[in-house]
């Protein structure tokens, strides 16, 4: 059985917080819900350009190395003087001041002119050298620490070459990576130039798209205006239903503990009375067969364990005594419960919660009149949102704009198509000079493998010097090579470097560090000409600067072109017409509740005759203590098996030969099979009286301990329940009125706010749209972004990795144009090897000459 005292309990707490003071909770709105979120569709078009981001690589460390390096070269500062008076009088720039400028620049270029003048000359000596066979000639005579010079050399050749590798690697690599970066940039210079021009173009018809969709939320609050009444009535059934569910609940709960307790009182009533009864017939037949098998066990002729049997039969007696417990107040309680229950709890619970759901239906029906005034109030389209498109400034200087790029990005096609096709050419060229680099690469290695393999071949008498000879040809071919492309290559990459070079430092770094910005803002640095202000046609002079700046947080456009100052969104989109018409028509809503009273006469007097029943005075400890006793103080079930045992001990007897006479053996016989018959038939009885009495007798006191268990938990606890829901109940139908009242009117505020919320998302949604989507100029920061990625992430850093992996590999042909000499001339045949290799002084070997012998 259920108590309910928890359910009492909380009930009481709750309606004491929830009804006490109704102001706390009559201004919770989270009943009704927050208002839908609305579905716009979008008025900005997908003209958004994408950010561009170079994505990290295994060439960042070289990029990183290269810009590091450049950062040495050029030390100077933005030369802002010096580009001013570039742009404004070209003809008073000095030379030398360019060359102070560009001070790091002339040194590397002194370098490269030393380069192109020294390397090709060397390499005519060179071949003067070879046509007189005093270069890259041959070792004359083995000696001992020829074989650790031959190792260096190819080691330090090796190496070199290795790193010829790897520039030559780094070259190719960085040589497509800019041809393909300058595929992307072109096509992305095109495409934002067309992105820009689609932002001006679409801003006068996507306001308008705008301004149609404040139907949107006027439809929604109209739509919910035709169910106000009973979304109010849920409303109120929402705040109220927690609490007269949980009174129902606990009323229901209480009836089902009524009608357990009812039960379990009528079955502890009726079971004491059968155990009472029980009692007496069994202790009548206990009494009597007791004396019976004490007869029988102290029979002389019984033989076996009678003794110990004897013993348990002396202790054959009544356990529990029922006789004992006093039922006085059993009765008085069923006296006064006489009938109880009369109501039928469920029903009238049912019936209680079908009147409560009514609720809704019924205040939609009180609201009916005033709905139609609430609709009136909200038609129509305020003025401010009708000229939301009209009203943007300066819609001509948008046109104008629209039209200018879009003749700037007709006028950029030609030039970018040039540009597709002079990249073109610069691949092919940066391709045959990576080839060149790799030819001398192959030279190499092959030279090393002809010649290792000479060398590993020399000791073989048979062997041919053609291997090592070939391998001391192929490291002069790749001399050649070296001494051939040395010229061409220093040229290429320091006119690749020096173009490379002065964009990075002059232009990129700059750009990053804001200089060239704060250069165009500086008034007198630019011509006239090139005024961006009144290229544009603004009346006011822009700083650069601030506006990327504003433009990257999301500024408005007319804000950050300073267009008109008169601009205001909100005061386009002002819906405090709606509320205020709203909140008027919303104070007059009242509704009155009727016929919910929770609780029918018969059900509270079945509660009130529980409440002085007294069933929680009922000693039921004295069952307890009855019920814990055997119904037997001697285990029958052992005494049973024990007599069957001894019965059948006494068969075997019978049959043991006996050493008298005749007559003797003849009377032991008959008295034996008496006794066995009389213990038997004793046994038999025995287990009629335990299987008909002493278990029936066990049924009925497990009930009964049943019953007396669920009532001794239960009854502490009713009084105090059924006097909690019976005061909660009287207090709830008298404060219930006069919540629901105060609720509505607060509920009614929570529908206004409700209602208002779609109009706010109109709101938001417009402004968010107007700022960040549609007028504003982020996508102006974005294509100075994108400008600075295209030209220096993806251009620049590829060109400049290019021409510092050929410099590199071009430098490194030095090293390898002498080792390869140096280490040749060991590939080719020795002249006079040495005799041995001992650690005592080499000696040259002798043959000795056949002299003529005198007899």
């Amino acid at each position: 059985m259920r108590a309910p005292g928890l359910v009492a309990s909380l009930l009481s707490l709750g309606l004491g917080l929830a009804l006490g003071p109704p102001q706390e909770a009559a201004f919770s709105c989270e009943y009704l819900g927050p208002a839908e979120r609305l579905t716009f569709t979008p008025a900005a078009r997908s003209r958004w350009l994408a950010p561009m981001v170079r994505a990290r690589g295994p060439l960042d460390p070289l990029y990183g190395t290269v810009r590091r390096f450049l950062s040495v070269v050029q030390l100077n500062p933005f030369p802002t003087e010096l580009i001013k008076a570039l742009l404004n009088k070209p003809s008073s720039v000095k030379v030398d001041e360019v060359v102070r400028y560009e001070a790091g620049y002339v040194v590397c270029a002194v370098i490269a002119g030393l380069f192109f003048l020294a390397v090709p000359i060397a390499g005519l000596c060179f071949c003067c050298c070879r046509f007189h066979r005093r270069c890259g000639g041959r070792v004359k005579t083995e000696h001992k620490a020829m074989a650790y010079e031959r190792a260096t050399l190819m080691g330090f050749l090796l190496l070199t070459t290795f790193v010829l590798l790897v520039g030559m690697v780094c070259a190719f690599v960085t040589n497509q990576h800019t041809h393909q970066h300058t595929g992307t940039s072109v096509h992305a210079v095109s495409k934002t130039l067309l992105g820009l021009q689609r932002m001006m173009s679409d801003i006068p018809e996507e306001l308008q798209t705008m301004a149609d969709q404040f139907s949107l939320p006027q439809n929604r609050v109209l739509e919910d205006l035709d169910g106000v009444g009973e979304r109010l009535g849920n409303l109120i059934h929402n705040q109220l239903k927690g609490k007269v569910y949980l009174m129902l609940a606990s009323i229901h709960s209480l009836g089902q503990a009524l009608q357990a307790s009812m039960d379990h009182l009528q079955t502890l009533n009726a079971t004491i009375k059968e155990l009472q009864d029980g009692q007496q017939h069994l202790e009548s037949a206990v009494r009597d067969h007791q004396q019976q098998l004490l007869t029988l066990l102290q029979d002389p002729q019984c033989q076996g364990n009678c003794n110990e049997i004897l013993s348990q039969v002396y202790t054959l007696a009544l356990g529990a005594n029922f006789s004992q417990v006093q039922v006085t107040e059993l009765d008085d309680a069923l006296i006064v419960l006489k009938g109880v229950p009369e109501a039928n709890f469920s029903s009238m619970v049912q019936e209680e919660n079908n009147t409560f759901n009514s609720l809704p239906l019924l205040i939609g029906l009180q609201t009916a009149n005033m709905v139609k005034d609430l609709k009136r109030a909200v038609s129509g389209q305020p003025e401010g949102v009708r000229m939301l498109a009209t009203g943007f400034p300066d819609l001509q200087a948008t046109s104008r704009w629209s039209q200018t790029l879009g003749e700037l990005e007709q006028c950029s096609r030609p030039f970018l198509k040039n540009m597709r096709r002079y990249e073109t050419y610069r691949w092919i060229v940066g391709c045959v000079l990576c080839s060149t680099v790799l030819l001398v690469v192959v030279c190499n290695l092959l030279g090393l493998s002809l010649g290792t393999w000479g060398l590993t071949a020399r000791e073989d008498p048979s062997h041919s010097e053609a291997k090592g000879e070939a391998g001391a040809r192929c490291l002069l071919l790749g001399v050649g090579f070296s001494f051939l492309f040395s010229a061409p290559l220093i040229l290429l990459v320091f006119a690749a470097f020096l173009v490379g070079g002065n964009v990075q430092t002059l232009v990129c770094k700059s750009w990053e560090r804001g200089e060239i910005l704060e250069f165009i803002d500086t008034p007198g640095n630019l011509p006239p000409s090139m005024n961006l202000s009144h290229l544009l046609g603004f009346k006011k002079n822009i700083s650069i600067l601030m506006a990327y700046q504003q433009c990257r947080k999301g500024a408005a456009l007319w804000k950050v072109l300073q267009l008109n100052d008169s601009y205001d969104v909100d005061k386009h989109l002002d819906i405090s017409q709606y509320a205020s018409k709203m909140q008027h028509e919303l104070k007059g809503f009242n509704v009155e509740i009727k016929d919910l009273d929770l609780l029918n006469p018969e059900a509270r007097q079945d509660l009130e005759s529980l409440q002085s029943s007294g069933i929680e005075k009922i000693n039921y400890s004295d069952f307890l203590a009855q019920i814990q006793k055997p119904v037997m103080q001697t285990d029958m079930q052992q005494l049973i098996q024990d007599l069957e045992k001894l019965a059948q001990s006494q068969v075997r007897r019978e049959q043991r030969p006996y050493l008298t006479n005749i007559g003797q053996e003849s009377l032991d016989r008959k008295d034996s099979s008496e006794l066995e018959q009389q213990l038997q038939e004793a046994t038999q009885e025995l287990r009629n009286i335990y299987q008909e009495k002493v278990v029936s007798q066990q049924n009925l006191m497990a009930k009964l301990n049943l019953s007396a268990r669920a009532l001794e938990s239960a009854a502490p606890n009713l009084q105090l329940d059924t006097t909690a829901v019976l005061g909660n109940i009287t207090f709830l139908r008298g404060e219930l009125p006069v919540f629901i009242s105060h609720v509505m009117k607060n509920a009614s505020k929570c529908f206004m706010n409700r209602e208002l919320d779609y109009f706010s998302q109109y709101v938001a949604w417009v402004r968010e749209e107007v700022t960040q989507r549609i007028a504003t100029c982020q996508p102006l920061s974005g294509v100075l972004d994108n400008g600075h990625v295209i030209l220096c992430d993806m251009m620049a850093d590829p060109w400049n990795a290019f021409w510092f992996s050929l410099g590199w590999c071009t430098f490194f042909l030095i090293p390898s144009i002498i080792f390869a000499v140096k280490t040749s001339k060991y590939f080719r045949p020795i002249r006079k090897r040495l005799s041995s290799t001992s650690s005592e002084e080499t000696q040259l070997f002798h043959i000795p000459r056949v002299t003529s012998l005198k007899l």
